[in-house]
C-alpha cells in the first residue's frame, strides 16, 4: 500500500446509532484497504466532545475501527470482533500514520 492510497479530503462525517438508537456523530479519520484482502476499513473519532463529562472526554480521544461496505449511497459498518483481524487493522493504521508523520 502506498501513501497515495490514503484519501485526503474534506472531513467526512458519518452517523452511527448507539445501543439506544441515538445517532452519534463521527469524523472519518482514514479509509484504507489491507494488502492481500478485498476488505475496506475506516477509522473514526467521535465528534460529541462538547460535554464536560469526564467519561465523554476519554471517549473523545478514542479511535474506532470498522470494516465497511458501500452499496450505492448506503454505507454498512461491521465491528471487528476477530482479534487477528483487529491486529492487522491496527498495524496497518499505525504504519499509515507513521508514513503521514514522515511526510510532514
Amino acid at each position: 500500500m502506498t501513501k497515495d492510497d490514503v484519501q485526503y479530503e474534506e472531513p467526512e462525517i458519518i452517523y452511527i446509532p448507539d445501543e439506544d438508537g441515538n445517532e452519534e456523530e463521527f469524523e472519518v479519520v482514514m479509509k484504507f484497504e489491507v494488502d492481500g484482502s478485498d476488505q475496506k476499513y475506516m477509522m473514526v473519532v467521535p465528534l460529541n466532545t462538547d460535554s464536560s463529562d469526564e467519561e465523554e472526554d476519554e471517549e473523545a480521544d478514542e479511535v474506532y475501527a470498522f470494516r465497511y461496505e458501500e452499496d450505492g449511497d448506503d454505507l454498512k459498518l461491521y465491528t471487528i470482533e476477530d482479534e487477528e483481524e483487529w491486529n492487522m487493522v491496527e498495524e496497518t493504521f499505525n504504519t499509515l500514520l507513521a508514513e503521514i508523520d514522515d511526510n510532514d
